[in-house]
């Protein structure tokens, strides 16, 4: 048995939350977004709702862009104390002898985790990249079973890398919409963005300037990062990502002909996404329910929501979405942090479009023969008085 705990909160609709909307939109979108590509999509990163896509799923080859993924191995290895900002990593003879874009990296040169990955983020840095990789798993092709590991784990299931830094390589292939996974997936740790967000910079104590790449930085309002990447054979591509008013958007741009034409179709689908759309926050306010437990050493348990309710909504529409929350009638001990408790649904039109559960916020340990007793006893004697 089930209780209604709440009804109505803002009145918004959640368009590119329903599948059937963010198909609708999907038709009218290439109408007013004007992009030269071979592949491009656009995604709002705290949902991953996919606002345009066009041959999102073709497998093309992502050159520097590549990167992303070398650059969320080595942030999840700081993050995770593998590995230190601080160290010195050492170049080794074939990382130095890296074509492309790179920062002249000399054999038996030392330099910091810290630089090297700013010459990944910003200056785009193939030797550095290959730097990086070698000092985190022994070789690049180790590296690189782990990259395509990775890339399993995220879903990227159109994906397969050979290298770390996007350098031509047969059968090194993504596609639009694996880009925007991993780079959803990477700015999602606040490490990443001291680096990428990046515009002017320096490295071996001032002497070797670094330029950004990605030219949005410095023109575009709210850009983010995130990276580029050119081949004759690639093309021109870039994943930018940008925010503005607590929203943040994913504009992946594989194969455009030109490094102009990458930016202004980037640019074309922020704006897009930007300008139809808005990020809101429709978690209850004040103090979640508490669920009443039996046989428990408490008698109730606290409640928390597990997950985000921040919904993308449509500018404009604002009268077509409900939410409820149910909870069961009780629940038995022992209970544990995290034990499901209950949901909170939004609807729009009444078609359900996202569900959180609501879980337990705390274990709950069952009474004991003498704790039932202890508690009968001191009921009785209330009763008594």
């Amino acid at each position: 048995m089930k209780r209604n705990l709440s009804v109505l909160l803002a009145a918004l609709v959640v368009w590119a939350s329903c599948p059937t909307a963010r198909a609708e939109n999907a038709e009218t979108a290439g109408e007013l977004v004007e992009v030269s590509a071979k592949a491009s999509l656009l995604m709002e990163r705290e949902t991953g709702t996919v606002l345009y896509a066009e041959n999102e799923h073709e497998q093309l080859e992502p050159a520097s862009v590549t990167k992303v993924m070398t650059m969320l191995l080595v942030t999840e290895a700081l993050e995770s104390g593998t590995l230190r900002e601080e160290e010195l990593v050492t170049t080794s003879e074939y990382a130095a002898g890296m074509g492309g874009s790179q920062v002249y990296l000399k054999e038996g040169e030392q330099m910091t985790v810290r630089d090297l990955l700013k010459a990944v983020a910003v200056a785009s840095g193939n030797d550095a990249a290959v730097a990086l990789a070698e000092h985190l798993a022994g070789s690049e092709s180790a590296f690189v079973e782990r990259m395509n590991q990775r890339a399993a784990e995220l879903g990227m299931k159109d994906t397969h890398f050979c290298n770390c830094n996007g350098l031509p390589a047969e059968g090194h292939m993504t596609s639009a919409y694996d880009i925007a996974l991993m780079s959803r997936e990477l700015l999602g740790h606040e490490l990443i963005r001291d680096y990428v967000g990046i515009w002017m910079d320096s490295i071996r104590d001032g002497a070797f300037e670094l330029a950004n790449t990605n030219k949005l930085i410095y023109y575009y309002e709210g850009a983010t990062g995130l990276k580029t990447g050119s081949t004759d054979s690639a093309g021109y591509c870039i994943s930018a990502s940008a925010q503005r008013d607590g929203m943040e958007l994913i504009a992946v741009v594989l194969g455009s002909d030109t490094s102009a034409l990458r930016f202004a179709s980037a640019k074309a689908l922020l704006n897009y996404g930007f300008g139809g759309y808005t990020l809101v926050d429709v978690t209850p306010k004040g103090q979640l329910p508490q669920v009443p437990v039996s046989l428990g050493e408490q008698e109730t348990v606290s409640t928390r929501l597990d997950g985000s309710c921040k919904i993308l909504v449509a500018r404009g529409d604002g009268d077509k979405v409900k939410v409820q929350m149910e909870t069961v009638e009780s629940a038995s001990a022992p209970l544990s942090a995290g034990d499901r408790l209950g949901t909170l649904t939004i609807t729009v039109d009444g078609e359900p479009c996202q569900t959180v559960d609501l879980v337990a916020g705390e274990d709950v340990a069952r009474l004991t023969y003498g704790g039932i007793f202890a508690r009968l006893w001191e009921k009785m004697a209330m009763q008594a008085e």
